[in-house]
């Protein structure tokens, strides 16, 4: 039996550990899972050592109130593997947190993965040095990494993000309308305000803010948000609550997707909702605010090397998705540029276009790349060994 450490921190890794998970299975028949994961990767067969919630924080400052609780889970975790080792262990993204860990294992001679290349690309390049260290294999779901990381010798595999292959070219609004009991008529703007309790308090305000703005000048409008679990559904009850009561809004439990497909447009926090959000090729409005110190670090060391924090952005090499970060974060300014796309039917359509070719260039099979890497790192130190033995 192949035995396999894996750990995931947020939602976006639990997909992609589950997505992984699967095909190894797949691949290789018999293995087991043990690490940390969510909700996907335990249905996978995942044995979750620790809630994955106890990892999921992000941000500079806003690290070092967990960081006693963060360091004794990974002290944990190491002395754990260490004790019963594993055939590989894949770390997914969480840099600060597994790059850590997998240093540790791969000097007791357990082969290390990393999944989801660290955007030493975009900020903080000194990191490529501690990755090069940390991994025997890094796998990069995004085709401009690659260059950089093989001038710095990381040994690098692309191969593709899972959600570009799951997620098909075409998507069908009014089934999905249907079913969740939506008029179709009425123009939807879907409201995904992060996946972690720090981001839902901190873009509430501002979130709901530019609903209220736009259903002022719309009164057509309809609202709808998925929460990623049941705390942060009661968070962001509260939240409607306090600032918009009478605001039109469908609330999900989960179900990301449909409510990105339901929309005409969405509004969104930056991460990985950005990227389905192309997939699903809807325009956005991306803003985002984070701990006032860490922004001020970020801002005033220059940290960050590149021109777009949204990865749609990224991806497109052009803001095709406006982004508003911190002070420029308000109600007014989300508004009229949600309205703006609603009113531009045109701009619309060539966003989308270029959406969908971003999707077909990124459809790569890439669970099962992914899953082919690791076995192959895996039988290459399997006759690594047996070479040594023969001498």
């Amino acid at each position: 039996m192949l035995r396999v450490a894996i750990v995931a921190n947020e939602i976006s890794g639990d997909l992609l550990g589950a997505s992984l998970m699967r095909a190894l299975q797949e691949l290789k028949g018999d293995v087991a899972f043990e690490g940390v994961g969510g909700p996907r990767m335990i249905e996978e067969g995942c044995n979750t050592l620790f809630p994955m919630e106890r990892l999921s924080v992000m941000g500079l400052v806003e690290v070092l109130k967990h960081l006693p609780e963060l360091l004794s889970i990974r002290r944990q975790l190491v002395d754990h593997f260490l004790a019963d080792p594993p055939d590989v262990f894949i770390g997914i993204d969480a840099p600060d947190f597994n790059l850590g860990l997998e240093t540790r294992l791969k000097k007791a001679g357990i082969p290390t993965v990393h999944y989801v290349s660290p955007t030493v690309w975009a900020w903080r390049p000194g990191r490529v040095h501690k990755i090069k260290e940390a991994v025997n294999l890094l796998l990069s779901i995004f085709p401009f990494e690659t260059d950089f990381l093989q001038q710095h010798k990381v040994p690098v595999s692309y191969v593709g993000h899972s959600l570009a292959d799951e997620i098909p070219l075409e998507n069908d609004k009014t089934e999905v309308r249907s079913r969740l009991g939506l008029n179709q008529e009425k123009p939807v703007i879907a409201i995904l305000p992060g996946s972690r309790m720090s981001e839902i308090q901190g873009l509430a305000e501002s979130f709901l803010g530019a609903a209220r703005w736009c259903l002022e000048r719309r009164p057509e409008l309809y609202f709808i948000t998925p929460l990623v679990n049941p705390a942060a559904r009661e968070a962001f009850e509260q939240q409607i609550k306090a600032l918009a009561p009478d605001l039109p809004i469908l609330l999900l439990d989960g179900q990301a997707r449909d409510a990105i497909t339901a929309a005409d447009v969405v509004l969104t926090a930056s991460g990985t909702a950005t990227l389905e959000t192309l997939l699903l090729s809807r325009p956005m409005v991306v803003g985002y605010r984070m701990q006032w110190l860490t922004f001020w670090i970020i801002k005033h060391l220059n940290l960050v090397k590149v021109p777009h924090i949204a990865m749609a952005n990224l991806l497109a090499g052009k803001g095709l998705a406006p982004e508003y970060l911190q002070e420029e974060c308000t109600a007014e300014n989300l508004g009229k540029a949600l309205l703006e796309f609603l009113e531009s039917p045109q701009q619309v359509a060539e966003i989308q276009q270029t959406y969908r070719q971003i999707h077909r260039d990124m459809q790569q099979n890439s669970s099962h790349k992914a899953a082919e890497a690791v076995l192959a790192l895996l039988s290459n130190k399997k006759v690594t060994e047996q070479a040594i033995e023969s001498v």
